[in-house]
């Protein structure tokens, strides 16, 4: 399978779609709210989506049912939308991927967040703010020259410092025309197997599930969502991101803050994945 690699008139492509990925969560964030359901979430993600030009790639995608992921609690991640309500002190991970233009070949921006859904517990606080530095980390790391696997080296070496466990069963990947592929981006060590050299170019996600248990993970029989083994509470966060001349672009950065996410008094904020705005940067 090959890499996605971008030209400069494909990044500009892949800025307008994640620029619309990063806009659709902040909106969610806006909406989130003790009582409503996940179905209210797809309903929400599906009309903006489409109200914007785009279509979700999520929908029938290898049969998917919906457009959107919502993973709540100790769902790590694919969770299907659906009369789930939402209960003080849970925290769910809402993944999206707008394609433009919406003809098979369109641009898929990839990103998702968790976001607290009333008055987290400590360990909700703990595996958020985990997972959401884990993500800056692998971030930080990426330039022409790196190894896909310092990604991983990195994050799984400070989630397991905080007590964490790197869910490996699932990984970033290649992103642009296609909606997965080449390069596999592991959230934990690369013991063996393929460990690229990133180039100026190539455009990826990197989305670190970070669980408060073991690592381990199950898939319901819908065969799409997937729990942690041990009941474990599990968090997410997900940038797609293009390496450039001598760091890399977060192609789905926001330009507002997420509400009932970053703008809480315990959120570990970083430059490179969260927004902070200008006059607050050191």
């Amino acid at each position: 399978m090959a890499y996605s690699m971008l030209s400069p008139k494909d990044v500009k492509s892949m800025r307008r779609v994640g620029r619309l990925a990063a806009d659709t969560l902040v909106m969610v964030g806006k909406e989130l709210r003790v009582g409503m359901t996940t179905e209210d979430i797809n309903t929400l993600v599906h009309e903006y989506t489409l109200e914007h030009g785009a279509r979700p790639a999520p929908l029938n995608y290898k049969g998917f049912p919906k457009s959107v992921c919502t993973s709540v609690n100790q769902v790590v991640c694919h969770g299907i939308p659906g009369p789930l309500v939402l209960k003080d002190g849970d925290i769910i991970n809402v993944d999206v991927t707008p394609v433009l233009p919406t003809d098979p070949d369109g641009w898929h921006g990839d990103t998702s967040a968790t976001f607290y859904i009333g008055e987290p517990s400590p360990m909700a606080k703990h595996v958020t703010e985990v997972a959401r530095h884990c993500l800056e980390l692998g971030i930080s790391v990426v330039k022409p020259g790196a190894r896909v696997g310092e990604i991983g080296a990195i994050i799984q070496d400070y989630a397991e410092s905080k007590g964490c466990g790197v869910v490996r069963s699932f990984t970033g990947h290649g992103v642009g025309r296609i909606f997965h592929c080449e390069p596999t981006v592991n959230h934990a060590r690369v013991l063996y197997g393929p460990n690229p050299k990133l180039k100026k170019g190539m455009c990826f996600t990197i989305e670190p599930m970070i669980n408060v248990g073991h690592h381990a993970v199950d898939i319901l029989d819908d065969d799409w969502t997937a729990v942690t083994r041990d009941g474990s509470l599990s968090a997410q966060f997900e940038h797609t991101l293009v390496v450039t001349a001598d760091g890399c672009e977060v192609l789905t950065r926001r330009t507002a803050p997420l509400q009932n996410s970053e703008d809480v008094p315990w959120a570990k904020l970083g430059p490179l994945s969260c927004f902070i705005p200008e006059a607050s940067k050191v």
